[in-house]
């Protein structure tokens, strides 16, 4: 396994960029050792990871790493579209690991790049400027307390030129260290989950701009143009693709409904009656204003509402905001706390865009307080005078910038989750978090909750359990512990192989192994089927080493007791079996 020769003249991937914001330094390493052994993306980054990040230490700790990575893909094939970061999670105290797109990937590639390592903390507020062979780092003193929105729109002010641009920003979740808040690129595409945007706001980074203005050229044009030709075709006539552009992911709202599988008011169902209110199709019909693609990508399945709201003081006069809507956000903010209008979700995820909030943390944690308040366990002394109560999205609103601004100490709590939460206040058995991450949309059955516990980032887009367990209702059959964890595994091991590439998942019907193999080979790689494969399965393996350095243990894993109560499509889970599961995965994983 190895780096035939290269097919792409002067190709820079392989350069590393080290950034330390304590000494306003920077400086390039080529890892070539590293790119040709692990490709790039999730490969390289769980390397230097390992390498840049100190044992045991704080996640608020200068020391901490910031690792973007991108691959051998990005910039070259369609859909290669993702950036991969990499850090210690504030969120879980553990491995942390995000995904976004927008131009980051691109834009990282064509400035000269393969990987960023961003360390130490400014002792003011700053964001970098990150060109092919220069970081300019400016002063961000301006820029701190803004919104998401206004900092993006501040720097793209400052900064004009030529290039390929993306601008990764924080909100003010991010810099009030709210564990779970993201870092934004390009407005509508999130490194969503694992508290990346407080590791930012920890290091007084408010946001990195990147300006690539290279280009790569291909030796054998004619069967690069007949893979790319290949590859493009398969993504614009794809049924599975088509639906990512029709009606986005928010399709799986009334698929998940009429399954029993959508979790509602803090899972106490799994059906929500007033589901046909938030559906993909409602929201196309009433609201969808465009769609847009991330860079380098045909089937634009990022769909755009137009947000209409009349001016307070002004009759007749209305703003219109172009505001991001997905299934994740639509679960934990519609249907988890009971909001049925889609105005009020609406307004609910312009507000957590504009917070800089992972917006599935955020719904599921506002979820856990509803029901904390409900129980009796908090009151509105806890809540600052807010009545928190399902479906009410104006006092979601407010809860939302409670959360951000931490008012007192039960806000402190909710902006360090539900695992924490429930530990002050009570309520463990409905705190619905995995890992210490909180629970994705998807109350499929025990796959979904197996992934969710063994998979590295505690995530539905580890193993696609979700997926599983909808396979084994269609045969009919009940799913066996072992049949689980080694589809689980599978899967993640294979997903460590897109990215690394980094391809989007969305794609992965289309990047099968031998597109895969073709397309690699056109960059100056030549695989086989079993080396892929082994790549997989090594990454996985190395994500693992380093959470059980940082004190990760399978034994230790905690089962909420409300997804054993609330009946899924295969019917209640049984405790044993996830137990079960989890400790076949830990063996095979091993193994």
């Amino acid at each position: 396994m190895g780096m035939a020769i290269a097919m792409i003249d002067g190709d820079p991937l392989s350069r590393v960029l080290h950034v330390d914001l304590s000494r306003r330094r920077f400086w390039i390493v080529d890892r070539r050792d590293l790119f040709e052994k692990r490709l790039g993306g999730a490969g390289v980054a769980i390397n230097l990871l390992d390498e840049e990040c100190p044992k045991g230490v704080d996640p608020f700790n200068p020391e901490n790493p910031v690792v973007l990575a991108v691959g051998p893909l990005s910039g070259v094939f369609p859909i290669a579209s993702k950036t991969v970061a990499m850090f210690k999670s504030p969120h879980t105290g553990n491995f942390g690991e995000s995904h976004a797109g927008g131009r980051s990937a691109v834009s990282i590639r064509m400035a000269g790049y393969g990987t960023i390592v961003v360390k130490g903390a400014s002792p003011t507020p700053i964001y970098l400027v990150i060109e092919s062979n220069k970081v300019h780092f400016r002063d961000a003193s301006a820029l701190w307390g803004m919104t998401s929105f206004t900092a993006g729109r501040a720097i793209r002010e400052k900064e004009p030129g030529p290039g390929i641009r993306t601008i990764m920003r924080i909100g003010r979740a991010g810099e009030r260290l709210v564990r779970y808040a993201c870092v934004i690129t390009e407005t509508y595409r999130h490194f969503g989950r694992l508290g990346l945007g407080a590791i930012f706001g920890s290091k007084k980074l408010k946001a990195i701009m990147v300006t690539g203005k290279r280009s790569l050229k291909v030796n054998d044009i004619v069967q690069y143009r007949k893979v790319y030709g290949e590859i493009h075709e398969s993504l614009v006539s794809s049924p599975a693709m088509r639906k990512y552009h029709d009606l986005g992911t928010a399709m799986n709202v009334s698929a998940l409904n009429e399954l029993g599988a959508l979790p509602t008011r803090n899972l106490e169902k799994a059906r929500f009656e007033s589901a046909d209110r938030i559906t993909g199709e409602r929201f196309a019909e009433r609201h969808l204003g465009r769609r847009i693609a991330c860079a380098h990508c045909p089937v634009s399945c990022i769909h755009l509402a137009a947000l209409r709201e009349p001016y307070e003081t002004e009759r007749y006069f209305y703003k219109t905001r172009m505001v991001c809507y997905d299934y994740e956000p639509i679960y934990s903010l519609g249907a988890m706390i009971g909001v049925s209008s889609t105005e009020g979700l609406l307004k609910l995820f312009d507000e957590a865009e504009a917070l800089g909030l992972d917006a599935i943390s955020a719904g599921v944690t506002l979820a856990w307080a509803t029901e904390a308040m409900q129980k009796g366990l908090v009151s509105d002394r806890e809540t600052a005078g807010l009545k928190l109560q399902w479906g009410d999205h104006e006092t979601y609103l407010k809860a939302l910038r409670h959360i951000t601004d931490q008012p007192n100490d039960f806000y402190q709590a909710l902006a360090k989750g539900v695992e924490h939460a429930s530990s002050v206040y009570g309520g463990a058995d409905f705190a619905l978090a995995f890992g210490g991450n909180e629970m994705p949309g998807y109350h499929t059955g025990p796959s979904a909750y197996a992934g969710y516990m063994t998979g590295a980032r505690h995530s539905h887009l580890n193993g696609a359990g979700y997926g599983l367990d909808q396979k084994f209702q269609a045969l009919g059959g009940k799913p066996t512990a072992d049949a689980i964890a080694e589809a689980l595994l599978s899967e993640e091991s294979w997903r460590q192989v897109l990215s690394s590439l980094v391809t989007c998942y969305f794609g992965r019907e289309i990047y099968t192994v031998d597109t895969v193999l073709k397309a690699l080979k056109l960059v100056g790689y030549t695989f086989t089927p079993d080396d892929l494969l082994r790549l997989g399965r090594e990454v996985l393996k190395a994500k693992y080493a380093f959470k059980t350095r940082e004190g990760f243990d399978f034994r230790k894993l905690r089962i909420p007791r409300r997804i054993l109560e609330t009946a899924t499509p295969l019917g209640r889970i049984s405790e044993s079996l996830i137990l079960e599961t989890i400790q076949s995965y830990g063996t095979k994983l091993g193994s």
